[in-house]
């Protein structure tokens, strides 16, 4: 058996329910995360690189995993222009149907938009910088900054206080007001 298929072997054994729940985390969606894992599967292995550390090929993984999905958004952005020519938005949750989910995390993700949602796992769960986000967004620093002080703004109007922001580049945001706190 070659070497590429035992690794691989190995890191579905070993790591899939971890790379399943970081797909999860970024798609809130468990069919789209099952086949955003398997997408990125093939694309490491099918290159057959000279991976020969479990480590270092979930971390390739994970970065395909990553680059899938934000291509996936950039697919979806150019289309969401238009989408509203086309069809009428009846999908938007209600503000009872927010207060029912409670404390839950993914539940509170699953209320911010795509972007925003985008940029508060990359920025918390992938520990990626503002500039990393934006550049594999496609965006700028200072949406991106904007995007997570909107998304931290929303969980915690779903979550409560509870939620910290560690992170310099967000701007601290006063929720009562919605106003920068500096």
């Amino acid at each position: 058996m070659p070497q590429w298929r035992q690794l691989l072997e190995e890191v579905v054994r070993t790591r899939r329910a971890s790379l399943l729940g970081y797909a999860y985390v970024l798609t809130l969606d468990a069919d789209e995360a099952e086949d955003l894992l398997q997408e990125a599967l093939v694309r490491v292995f099918a290159r057959r690189r000279a991976l020969d550390d479990p480590r270092g090929a979930e971390a390739y993984v994970r970065a395909a995993i990553r680059s899938g999905f934000l291509d996936g958004v950039r697919r979806r952005r150019s289309r969401w222009g238009k989408a509203h020519l086309l069809v009428e938005d009846h999908g938007r949750r209600s503000p009872d149907d927010v207060a029912v989910a409670g404390l839950d995390v993914r539940a509170a993700l699953a209320t911010l938009p795509a972007r925003e949602r985008a940029c508060v796992v990359l920025r918390h769960i992938d520990d990626l910088t503002v500039p990393a986000i934006a550049a594999g967004l496609g965006i700028s620093e200072g949406a991106v900054k904007r995007y997570l002080s909107d998304g931290t703004r929303a969980l915690r109007a779903v979550l409560g206080d509870e939620i910290t922001v560690t992170d310099p580049m967000t701007v601290p945001v006063d929720t009562r007001s919605g106003r920068s706190a500096t």
